[in-house]
């Protein structure tokens, strides 16, 4: 008899929903880190585009 990695013990199960829930959280830090990276992008080139328009005001 094989004793499968699988089993439906309440410990098995417990510990499969854990470190189900370690990769899920993993995951979303990965997504955060990089829309956090695309809203910096996207903050910085909106202030390139109000200063160069503030400079275009200034110099018309």
């Amino acid at each position: 008899m094989l004793v499968s990695e699988f089993s439906t013990s309440p410990e098995n199960v417990s510990k499969r929903r854990i470190n189900f829930h370690k990769r899920k959280l993993e995951m979303l830090k990965f997504y955060k880190d990089s829309l956090e990276r695309r809203i910096a992008s996207v903050s910085a080139s909106i202030e390139v585009i109000e200063q160069q328009i503030n400079r275009d005001n200034i110099n018309s």
